[in-house]
C-alpha cells in the first residue's frame, strides 16, 4: 500500500480512485465493510482504491484541551488499512486551518479537482466540510454534478450491536476486551517496549515482561488472559493491568507473565493482544496468598486460550 500525505501534494495520480473517507480508529468491521466496498467499486471503474484520513485525529485539534485516547495508534492503523488490501491511503494533515474548508470546496477543489474521483464510499451518517455542513444528500449532489458515484452504507452489527469506535472504546475502559474484539474483528492489543521492573514476579515463580502503557485507550484495571507476541513468536500468557495494591505501587503498569518463555526480552518491542478479562486487581495479604491466585489465573488464562485456539 502507498502512503501520500496530503491530497495536494501526492507524488502520482491515482487511477480512477474509488475512495472512502474517515477517522477510522480502530479499523473495526465496519471500516473493513467499507474498506471492501471501496475495493469493489476500484474494481467496478477499473481504478484503485484509496483510503482518505486524517493526522492528527480532528478532535485533537479542534478541542486541544480535552483528553483523547484512541483504538489505534496512527501507525497501527496504517498497517490495519495495509491489512485489508487497499491500494492507497491518503493521510490528510489536519489542521484549524482545514476544518473552515468549505463541503463543496472539499468536493470541487480536492476530491474532484486534485484527486479525480470516481467514486465514494461512505457510512449512512457521514457528514463533512466546516461545521459538518456537508451530508449524504449534497454528497450525492456534487456526484451528479461532477460525475462520480456515490454508495452508503448501514452501520455493521455484530451481536446486535452496531459496531462503531465510540461503543468499543467503551468496552475496553470497562474491560470487556471480549466482546470488543468481537467488533474489532481481532483481539484489542498494545504493543510497547518491555522495561525492567521490580522483578517481583520472577521472585514468586512467575517472571513478567513489564510494559508502560501507550497513550491509546486502556482497559479498565484487572487480570486478563492475553497473547504475547515477540519477534514474530506467539505465546500465551496471563497479565496483571494495574497498580499491584499488595505492594502498595501508585504508578500503573502491565505485568505479562508469558507461558514456558525463558528468554531476556528487555528492551525488545512486544505487542499484548488481550483476550479476556479473569478477575478485578485486588490487594492479598501476602506474597502466599498472591502466589497461590496467580496459579489459578494462569490456569484459568490456558483453558480460555486453548477454546480460542481450537
Amino acid at each position: 500500500m502507498e502512503v501520500f500525505t496530503g491530497i495536494t501534494s501526492m507524488r502520482r495520480k491515482l487511477r480512477n480512485p474509488a475512495i472512502t473517507i474517515g477517522n477510522f480508529d480502530g479499523v473495526h468491521k465496519g471500516h473493513q465493510a467499507l474498506f471492501e466496498r471501496v475495493k469493489q467499486w476500484a474494481r467496478q471503474v477499473d481504478g484503485e482504491s484509496a483510503v482518505i484520513t486524517f493526522n492528527p485525529h480532528p478532535l485533537e485539534v479542534l478541542f486541544p484541551g480535552k483528553t483523547m485516547t484512541f483504538i489505534t495508534s496512527h501507525q497501527q492503523k496504517l498497517k490495519l488499512i495495509e491489512s485489508c488490501g487497499i491500494d492507497a491511503t491518503i493521510v490528510v494533515p489536519f489542521s484549524r486551518e482545514f476544518s473552515q474548508i468549505s463541503a463543496r470546496r472539499f468536493v470541487e477543489d480536492l476530491l474532484v479537482g486534485q484527486l479525480g474521483v470516481k467514486a465514494i464510499v461512505v457510512g449512512y451518517d457521514y457528514r463533512f466540510g466546516h461545521s459538518r455542513e456537508g451530508d449524504i444528500d449534497f454528497l450525492i449532489q456534487m456526484g451528479r454534478e461532477f460525475g462520480f458515484s456515490v454508495d452508503t452504507m448501514a452501520g455493521i452489527r455484530v451481536d446486535d450491536t452496531v459496531v462503531s469506535s465510540t461503543v468499543i472504546r467503551q468496552m475496553i475502559k470497562q474491560g470487556n476486551v471480549k466482546n470488543a474484539g468481537k467488533l474489532l474483528g481481532r483481539p484489542f492489543e498494545v504493543s510497547g517496549t518491555v522495561i525492567e521492573g521490580k522483578k517481583r514476579g520472577a521472585g514468586l515463580g512467575f517472571p513478567t515482561a513489564n510494559i508502560r502503557m501507550p497513550s491509546t485507550a486502556s482497559p479498565r484495571t484487572g487480570v486478563y488472559a492475553v497473547e504475547a507476541e515477540v519477534d514474530g513468536a506467539r505465546y500465551g500468557g496471563a497479565a496483571n493491568l494495574g497498580y499491584n495494591p499488595t505492594f502498595g505501587d501508585t504508578e500503573m503498569s502491565l505485568e505479562v507473565h508469558i507461558f514456558d518463555f525463558t528468554q531476556d526480552i528487555y528492551g525488545k518491542p512486544i505487542t499484548v493482544r488481550f483476550a479476556d478479562r479473569l478477575r478485578e486487581e485486588r490487594r492479598f495479604s501476602g506474597p502466599q496468598e498472591l502466589v497461590e491466585q496467580i496459579r489459578k489465573d494462569v490456569e484459568a488464562a490456558r483453558k480460555i486460550l486453548a477454546a480460542i485456539r481450537e
